[in-house]
């Protein structure tokens, strides 16, 4: 059992968030509207179906059938340390015959909330479902004293209210299919992608339905190790209702994790052409460095991680340290190298977010420190070296990087919303991202 617990134990410990999202009651009511035409479309599906032929014999004029379904209310509102409560009301217009005409309401109270199934994705259920089916008006040209109890037995038939309350999620605009897409893996680069995975059933707060979530990421299909989080991460909760639909949080460990897995990826490593040569840096190092090349050729500095990158975030700041070993050089046919240098960057970062996606650039480079890989050489050539080098690296190592993070990095998000009216704070330790949803137009 011992040895068992030490194998569980890592695993264990490993799962831990570090980054998270809290949809509001203002989110709430979004879903909620928008889902009114789709449950509409649904239950005019399920309802103004042609009925199955009636063995009995009466005749088919006299039998009932749904002319028009109109929902009237269409809420989810939120029931703290519970889930959602669901609270529709349709208005149903039925015909017996040519000459009667009735309007009925159906009404339908359930209580929702979202699980964790088996497969580790999250999943709506209904805990409760209370259906009601009442006549609101009726119009008729025949004679009122005649029985009308088939006619109430078809409409109650034809609408199986029992069965409405076994697909109630449904007429929600957030089938489980959609639930199942926040866990879906997202390209960054060609060969790198994210994937933010589930650790529990949502918690629910009078502020809103509180999802923490852990990332993922995979180098050319397989997950690979990422730095273990230092401090357990929280989804941070306002002290007060937010108008904005979503709130998005993500932990300074997300971001370290990230440029990790950029590096593990190469998508790092890069090539800087400067505006030396080997001529005219045989004038200004050594003699002898021109004996090397029959012809004057560009250098180059070919520059790969040494160690993982590392991200701080403070108040309104965020930064990346990078820790680079450049090799300088000549590339002709092949690479030939005559000098190796270590090079940190630190570099100021911006956040923009673009539909679900978040662009991630170096905005600026405060600091660079060079210094030579091997002993051998004097501080007078190493001060040189800063002088030659450090505008080709200020200048190209931005843009290098940049151009790998143009297509920006998915946010957790589900299929079919996109966020809107973004605005970024960067706090310690996280940053906070409130955003309202929409839903793409094609899905509407």
């Amino acid at each position: 059992l011992s040895i068992l617990l030490i194998l569980l134990g890592p695993a264990h410990t490993s799962r831990s968030p570090d980054c998270g999202g809290i949809l509001t009651p203002s989110g709430l009511r979004y879903l909620a509207e928008v889902s009114k035409p789709h449950a509409e479309s649904v239950l005019r599906k399920d309802l103004m179906a042609p009925p199955a032929p009636d063995p009995s014999p009466t005749s088919p004029s006299s039998r009932s059938q749904i002319t028009s379904i109109k929902v009237d209310k269409f809420s989810l509102t939120l029931i703290p340390d519970t889930g959602m409560r669901l609270n529709i009301e349709v208005d149903l217009g039925i015909t017996s015959g040519p000459s009667t005409t009735k309007e009925m309401r159906l009404s339908i109270l359930a209580d929702l909330h979202v699980e964790m199934n088996p497969e580790g994705n999250l999943e709506l259920v209904t805990s409760d479902c209370k259906p009601t089916l009442e006549e609101v008006q009726s119009t008729e040209e025949m004679d009122r004293s005649a029985p009308h109890k088939s006619s109430g037995s078809d409409v109650d038939k034809q609408i199986n209210v029992e069965k409405i309350c076994l697909e109630v999620s449904k007429l929600l605009l957030l089938p489980n299919e959609r639930l199942m897409s926040l866990a879906a893996p997202f390209p960054i680069t060609p060969n790198c992608q994210v994937q933010y995975l589930p650790l529990a059933a949502p918690m629910y707060s009078e502020q809103g339905i509180i999802i923490s979530l852990q990332t993922t990421f995979q180098v050319a299909g397989t997950a690979i190790p990422l730095p273990v989080s230092p401090v357990p991460f929280s989804m941070p909760e306002p002290a007060h209702s937010s108008p904005s639909h979503l709130i998005l949080a993500l932990s300074e460990h997300f971001y370290t994790s990230l440029f990790s897995a950029l590096e593990q990826s190469g998508a790092l490593n890069v090539s800087l052409l400067s505006s030396l040569t080997t001529a005219t840096l045989a004038e200004r190092i050594t003699q002898q460095l021109g004996s090397l090349f029959q012809e004057d050729l560009p250098v180059v500095l070919q520059a790969v991680s040494r160690s993982s990158p590392h991200v701080v975030l403070e108040e309104d700041k965020a930064i990346v340290e990078l820790f680079l070993t450049a090799q300088i050089g000549t590339r002709s046919s092949l690479f030939q190298s005559f000098l190796s240098v270590n090079v940190d960057v630190t570099a100021r970062l911006h956040f923009s977010v673009v539909d679900t996606r978040m662009i991630i650039s170096v905005a600026a480079i405060e600091d660079i420190d060079l210094s030579l890989a091997t002993s051998d050489v004097g501080p007078i050539l190493a001060a040189l070296l800063k002088e030659l080098f450090l505008p080709t690296i200020r200048e190209e190592v931005p843009a290098q990087i940049n151009a790998v993070l143009r297509q920006g990095v998915f946010l957790p998000h589900i299929a079919s919303f996109t966020y809107t009216d973004v605005n970024i704070t960067i706090h310690k330790d996280y940053v906070l991202i409130p955003c309202n949803l929409q839903l793409e137009a094609r899905n509407r």
